[in-house]
């Protein structure tokens, strides 16, 4: 069975991402490497600087170190991190967080659909909207305060203040949770937008499933 390293920068993305392939790939073998640091880095510095960039490589050198077939990180605010990991590891899949999700996305709404991101950490929506198709509108919404009351462990709090913030996102033709900690959130979302929702942990999943057979 396939081995997979899940690299992430914030704790609740954990759960999320096990939940998936539970359900979706339960044969998978998972290897967890938190470095919580790197979000509040992040969140203090403002912007990427290259000792971030050193620090996604080392964790990505270990977890290619203990030979798993594959790497997923887990937190999207941090791409062109991943891109370096990726490049240096041309032979094992190493995936964003998000990929996987913009290719689906991409194929319900179309080349020049319409695309809401729902973000709760405001770095996602620096770094995630420029990974999708140029012709794609992708309209960004941050619901800051559902992060706060995940991080209280309060997590119906946070599927509300989810929910509440996609209202401004009903114009769109589809809505894609940015991050793998707000999956859990999306039946509240499709329920207060009426719209299709993505989550980032099942597309991830699938796409892992494909390449790895």
């Amino acid at each position: 069975m396939p081995r997979i390293a899940l690299i992430h920068a914030l704790k609740p993305s954990i759960p999320a991402i096990e939940e998936a392939f539970g359900r979706l790939w339960p044969e998978a073998t998972l290897m967890n490497l938190l470095d919580d640091s790197l979000s509040a880095d992040l969140a203090t510095q403002g912007s990427l600087t290259p000792a971030m960039t050193q620090r996604f490589l080392t964790l990505a050198r270990y977890a290619h170190g203990t030979g798993v077939d594959a790497i997923l990180f887990t937190c999207s605010a941090f791409g062109p991190c991943i891109e370096a990991c990726a490049f240096e590891l041309p032979d094992i899949p190493v995936l964003k967080p998000n990929e996987a999700m913009i290719e689906e996305a991409l194929a319900l709404a179309g080349p020049s659909g319409r695309v809401g991101l729902l973000a709760t950490f405001a770095p996602t929506l620096d770094s995630m909207p420029p990974e999708f198709p140029a012709g794609m509108t992708v309209v960004p919404c941050l619901a800051a305060p559902a992060l706060t009351a995940l991080n209280k462990g309060d997590g119906a709090g946070h599927d509300r203040e989810a929910a509440s913030a996609a209202m401004a996102l009903r114009d769109c033709d589809a809505i894609a949770l940015a991050q793998f900690s707000l999956s859990r959130a999306a039946p509240a979302v499709a329920a207060a937008t009426g719209k299709t929702v993505l989550i980032t942990p099942d597309s991830a999943v699938r796409k892992l499933q494909r390449l790895l057979g």
